[in-house]
């Protein structure tokens, strides 16, 4: 079980040929005294050899960064203690926000009402600009291939009922400034237009059009639809610093006056020019072809909910290595590639075992077709696994033939909770195991009891006595025909807790290993 903590410091390591200095591998226990500059990177370090290094083989202390450059940020769970009201309430808020980012997601579905609550998502922290801004928390979305916050003066239409942002509106730095209409990264937040057409919507003069020359002229307000909700915003750029660790020049991100039902802005990292993994990779390529998390187990507990949870960006086996540390296995699986949603981790799914029975999966599940039909999209901010509806029921009938036996099924907990199937017991029961095979491996990624099986006491059982009561916590996402034009089942982050999940981008794989995941953070304090 992982043990509470503070709240670890973020760190950076990276290896060079003048020395072999372990100092720079750890933690720093002081506030570092020097700076080194890698690529286009501001970097703490503690060793003055980094100074020596810098003046002898860089202009301006430039740096290349080897291949075992990385660096860790603590993720934090949005869910408060104000919250925690009963597990009935909780557990019916997250389901319905689950339910409602999945349908979002096909075309079919635009007009699903947005629950009342933020759900569970993890937040990333950083500053902006110079003088840098108050520290900024936005959702870390492998959904979305764009960075975007609310700005001062901001409005947010349908959000009476919804949380308040994490962070006050930003005001912009004096360092920041607009990307202008020829940029591409104008181009790419306007993906469906022409470049020469974003020329017309800035109202550039025509002799700027034909002369192809407008960056006098901002890139104009875009809309974006993201799984929550919408927005409209424009493109700015600035410096970006991620905790105590590092700067990146010229960070573009989407600035948001208005939004619908959407308060909080997003961090993104899916695929997409615009995320934070792409703009990393233009500077530090070791930094942005790979990125992991490993979400510390929490069953809805208020106290584990706060545990930070390790964002790591870049590779650290070869720290593991050196450490003498048991290098760790990964099951790894195939990125699909999706025409319609290229900026989704979408993988194929063979089949799910209930026990030692593998139920397969449909064939939608197991590839994505040129309507950006299908497949499995891994993803960090929907809650609950959603299962397309021949899967699901399938399942779930082997599931309750299992348990269903011997226990009574807690209906009113089900219709009170969204999730189902559900069962009273008296003491300690045998669940049948659950087992993810993705295609292209055969060990399968067996899912911990506590990712797929939910135990509180309940009082739902008509004379108020309390119960225990245990409820299955993947959940039906509809029938094929609902789920045409967009992904055919999402894997949701309750369900990969205790596992660090790495997307690995260079090679277009996402891999899973069990971790005890603060032990990441201990492993690098030695």
């Amino acid at each position: 079980m992982d043990n509470p903590r503070n709240k670890p410091e973020p760190l950076i390591s990276f290896s060079y040929d003048l020395t072999t200095n372990l100092s720079l591998l750890r933690k720093p226990k002081t506030k570092p005294k020097g700076l080194c500059f890698s690529c286009s990177f501001q970097v703490m370090v503690v060793s003055p050899l980094c100074w020596l290094y810098c003046l002898l083989f860089s202009t301006w202390w430039w740096l290349t960064v080897s291949t075992s450059e990385m660096v860790f940020f603590p993720l934090t769970h949005s869910l408060s203690k104000t919250q925690f009201t009963t597990p009935h309430h909780l557990l019916k808020t997250t389901s319905a926000r689950s339910a409602s980012r999945f349908r979002h997601r096909h075309h079919r579905h635009k007009q699903v009402p947005l629950p009342l609550s933020p759900g569970s998502d993890y937040t990333l922290s950083f500053t902006l600009g110079s003088p840098s801004s108050p520290t900024i928390s936005l959702y870390l979305d492998t959904g979305s291939d764009l960075v975007w916050l609310p700005c001062s003066p901001f409005e947010c239409i349908l959000c009476e009922s919804k949380a308040p942002p994490l962070s006050p509106p930003l005001n912009l730095s004096a360092s920041a400034s607009a990307v202008p209409c020829k940029s591409s990264t104008c181009s790419a937040a306007h993906s469906s237009l022409h470049s020469s057409d974003l020329c017309a919507i800035a109202r550039c003069p025509l002799d700027y059009i034909e002369m192809s020359d407008c960056n006098s002229y901002p890139c104009p307000p875009f809309y974006y639809a993201y799984g929550d909700g919408s927005l409209i915003a424009r493109l700015y750029k600035d410096s970006l610093t991620l905790p105590n660790s590092l700067s990146v020049q010229n960070f573009t991100f989407g600035c948001a006056h208005t939004t619908l039902g959407e308060p909080v802005g997003v961090v993104g990292f899916g695929f997409g020019r615009l995320s934070l993994p792409a703009q990393l990779s233009s500077v530090s390529p070791q930094l942005g072809n790979r990125f992991s998390y490993c979400l510390i187990s929490h069953s809805f507990d208020s106290d584990k909910v706060r545990i930070p949870s390790p964002l790591i960006l870049g590779r650290h086996e070869d720290k593991e290595k050196q450490l003498g540390n048991k290098i760790v296995q990964f099951v790894y699986t195939d990125m699909l590639s999706n025409p319609k949603h290229p900026y989704f981790y979408s993988v194929g799914l063979e089949g799910i075992s209930v026990g030692k029975r593998k139920i397969p999966a449909p064939e939608n599940l197991k590839r994505v077709d040129r309507r950006g039909s299908g497949g499995m999209v891994v993803d960090s901010g929907t809650t609950f696994t959603m299962l397309p509806a021949s899967l699901y029921e399938s399942v779930v009938a082997e599931f309750d033939h299992r348990v269903g036996r011997y226990y009574k099924r807690a209906s009113e907990v089900e219709d009170s909770t969204g999730l189902n199937p559900c069962y009273f017991y008296d003491k300690v029961t045998k669940v049948p195991g659950i087992t993810f095979h993705f295609a292209g491996n055969e060990s399968g990624v067996a899912l911990p009891r506590r990712n797929y099986f939910y135990e509180f006491m309940d009082g739902g059982d008509g004379v108020g006595k309390k119960r225990n009561v245990g409820c299955m916590m993947l959940m039906n996402g509809g029938d094929e025909e609902e789920l045409s034009g967009g992904p055919g089942a999402t894997l949701g982050n309750y369900q990969q807790q205790g596992f660090e999940v790495v997307y690995d981008l260079e090679n277009r794989k996402v891999g899973f290993a069990r971790r005890k995941c603060s032990s990441l953070w201990d492993s690098f304090e030695n």
